[in-house]
C-alpha cells in the first residue's frame, strides 16, 4: 500500500493507493468518523458495479449508508443533476452532520464534490475514484464543477475531499477508451514535471496496457505524487498549480465543440499535442521533443489530431470563454522541454489559428530558436 498526503495545513488529507482498498473504506470511516450518516453518490453504470460492494463495506463497518445515483457520462454534469442530488438528499434527511462519498470517475467526483461544498453550506466528502483519470487527476486536489452550455467546468468550487481511497484493481472493468483517456493524463504529468517518468512509461507501455499491478500502482503513485506537491504549492491556481491544465485549454475547446462526443482524456491528448506544435511555433521547443511527445501518445493509442469536422471558429469560441481567459487572453501551457512548461497569456493569434484551423501539422514544428 502506498499513502500519500496532500499538504495543506488544517485541510491536508491522505490519499491511500492499494489493490482492494474499495472495501476498507467501511473500516477506514469507522475509525475515523465523517459523518453520522453516508450519502454514496455513483452515476447508473459504477453504482451497478461497485454500488452494493462499497454499501456492504460500510453496513459490516457499522455505518448508515444510502446509495444515490445519476445518469451516467458528461451530459449529466450540469447544475440540474446537482440539484436533483440535493432535492433527494434534503428529502433523506441528509444533513450537515452526514458526510458523502463520491464513488465514480471524473464527472461523478466533479458532482459531488461541487454538492458537497454547498449542500448546507458544505458538508464533507471522500472521493473513491474507480477511473484511472480520476485516480490521478481529478479525484486529487480539490476543484470541483460542473459545465454549463457556455463551456466546461465554468462553475466550480476549490473544495478539499477528507481522504481519497485508490483502489488499482477497479481498472480491470473500465472500457477500453476510458483506460485510454485515463492514460492521456498519466502521460501530461510526465511531460509537465518528470522527464524520468516520460521514459518509464515508454518502457513499460506493454506492462501498462495490461495493467500489471506493480507498474500500475507506481504510474498512479507517481501522478499522485506530483499533483500533491504541486496542490501543496497552490492550491487555488494562482501561479504553479496552472501546469496541470497542460493540453487542457485547446482539449476543452476540443471536448465542448465535438459536444462531448470526444471524451475528455483523448482531447487532453490532442490539446497535448497541440500545445506542443505551438510551442514550437512560438520557438520554445523542439521538433524533436514535439515528435517524441507525439509518438509516446500514438504508442498508447491516443489521438493526436484536431478532427477535421470540428468548427474552427467555435473552438475559438471556448478558448475565450475557458475559465483559465483573464481579460481576453487566453492563458496557455507551452512546454520548453519534457518536464518543464511556460505560461504564455501573449501567444501570437496567427499561431492559435495555425493549430486550431489547419489540420495536418505536418510541417508546423522549426526547431527551436536561440532565444527560446
Amino acid at each position: 500500500m502506498a499513502t500519500l498526503t496532500i499538504e495543506l495545513g488544517e485541510r491536508s488529507y491522505p490519499l491511500l493507493i492499494e489493490p482492494g482498498c474499495l472495501d476498507n473504506v467501511g473500516d477506514s470511516l469507522a475509525k475515523n468518523p465523517l459523518g453520522q450518516r453516508y450519502a454514496v453518490v455513483a452515476d447508473d453504470n459504477v453504482a451497478a458495479l461497485y454500488g452494493q460492494r462499497l454499501m456492504a463495506g460500510l453496513a459490516a463497518a457499522g455505518l448508515t449508508a444510502e446509495l444515490f445515483s445519476f445518469p451516467h457520462g458528461e451530459a449529466s454534469k450540469n447544475l440540474q443533476t446537482v440539484g436533483a442530488l440535493a432535492g433527494k438528499l434534503a428529502t433523506k434527511g441528509i444533513d450537515r452532520h452526514d458526510a458523502l462519498i463520491a464513488l465514480g470517475g471524473g464527472v461523478t467526483g466533479d458532482i459531488t464534490g461541487f454538492l458537497a461544498s454547498t449542500y448546507k453550506r458544505g458538508v464533507p466528502f471522500v472521493q473513491v475514484p474507480t477511473s484511472l483519470l480520476a485516480q490521478v487527476d481529478s479525484s486529487v486536489g480539490g476543484k470541483t464543477g460542473v459545465d454549463i452550455p457556455e463551456g466546461k467546468n465554468l462553475v466550480g468550487t476549490f473544495y478539499q475531499p477528507a481522504a481519497v481511497f485508490i483502489d488499482i484493481s477497479l481498472l480491470s472493468t473500465l472500457p477500453r477508451h476510458e483506460l485510454l483517456g485515463g492514460l492521456a493524463e498519466v502521460i501530461k504529468y510526465a511531460i509537465i514535471r518528470d522527464a524520468g517518468f516520460f521514459s518509464y512509461l515508454a518502457q513499460r507501455r506493454e506492462e501498462v496496457l495490461s495493467l500489471e499491478t506493480a507498474v500500475m500502482t507506481e504510474v498512479v503513485t507517481t501522478c499522485c505524487r506530483i499533483k500533491a506537491e504541486v496542490v501543496a504549492l497552490d492550491e487555488r491556481e494562482g501561479g504553479l498549480r496552472r501546469i496541470l491544465n497542460y493540453g487542457h485549454t485547446i482539449g476543452h475547446a476540443v471536448e465542448a465543440a465535438s459536444e462531448y462526443v470526444i471524451n475528455h482524456g483523448f482531447s487532453v491528448s490532442i490539446g497535448m499535442v497541440a500545445a506542443a506544435r505551438a510551442a514550437s511555433l512560438a520557438g520554445l521547443l523542439d521538433r524533436q521533443t514535439v515528435d517524441e511527445i507525439h509518438k509516446l501518445l500514438i504508442a498508447y493509442g491516443l489521438p493526436v489530431e484536431i478532427p477535421a469536422d470540428l468548427d474552427c471558429q467555435r473552438m475559438k469560441s471556448y478558448l475565450l470563454a475557458d475559465k483559465k481567459t483573464v481579460g481576453g487572453r487566453v492563458h496557455f501551457v507551452l512546454p520548453t522541454e519534457i518536464g518543464r512548461t511556460r505560461i504564455v497569456a501573449d501567444l501570437d493569434d496567427a499561431i492559435v489559428d495555425r493549430i486550431l484551423c489547419r489540420r495536418d501539422g505536418a510541417d508546423i514544428a522549426p526547431e527551436r530558436s536561440q532565444e527560446g
